[in-house]
């Protein structure tokens, strides 16, 4: 089995606890909107095996290192990654062709900020978007994803709630 962390949408941030939950894992998966090269830097880091796309915030320095789709196979299950993709039923164009042309079993997107996992059956894949690992944007709580992955299947999928998106205001005492 290779154990898998997924996250996005980090913005330029990590802290602790993202580090915390991607100890142990063989490779650590990224659906775009690093940030900051620094945050590359630091993930790749982390695992034998690092796999980014980069998103629409990310610039050129990024740009030159992550591309925008990933496609790999990991243990017999085909995996296409892009930062912007749609879900199930409501795929961005762009994905849509992708799809049609790779046939992956589990395809994974960032962008939307919000964390789901959702089976395609029309498409037969598992898509997975692992919400939004940063503290820039609307989502009110920070996610990641671990999973494994075992002769073509995920298996012993987490999600992950990091703790909230903002720093919360001092309570009085």
């Amino acid at each position: 089995m290779t154990r898998i962390g997924l996250l996005s949408d980090t913005h330029g941030y990590l802290d602790e606890r993202i580090l915390h939950h991607l100890q142990g894992a063989e490779e650590i998966w990224h659906a775009g909107d690093f940030g900051s090269a620094e945050v590359v830097m630091a993930l790749a880091g982390l695992a034998p095996v690092f796999r980014g796309v980069y998103g629409n915030i990310d610039g050129p320095e990024i740009r030159s290192t992550e591309p925008l789709v990933q496609d790999f196979t990991v243990e017999g299950l085909r995996v296409l990654m892009t930062h912007i993709g749609g879900y199930p039923g409501r795929y961005v164009p762009a994905a849509r062709q992708l799809l049609a042309q790779a046939r992956p079993g589990l395809f994974v997107t960032g962008h939307s900020h919000i964390l789901r996992v959702a089976p395609d059956a029309r498409l037969n894949l598992l898509h997975l978007n692992p919400g939004a690992a940063g503290r820039h944007g609307f989502h009110k709580v920070r996610t990641l994803l671990r999973f494994g992955i075992h002769q073509g299947q995920v298996v012993d999928m987490q999600a992950i709630e990091l703790g909230p998106r903002a720093l919360l205001p001092p309570t009085k005492r």
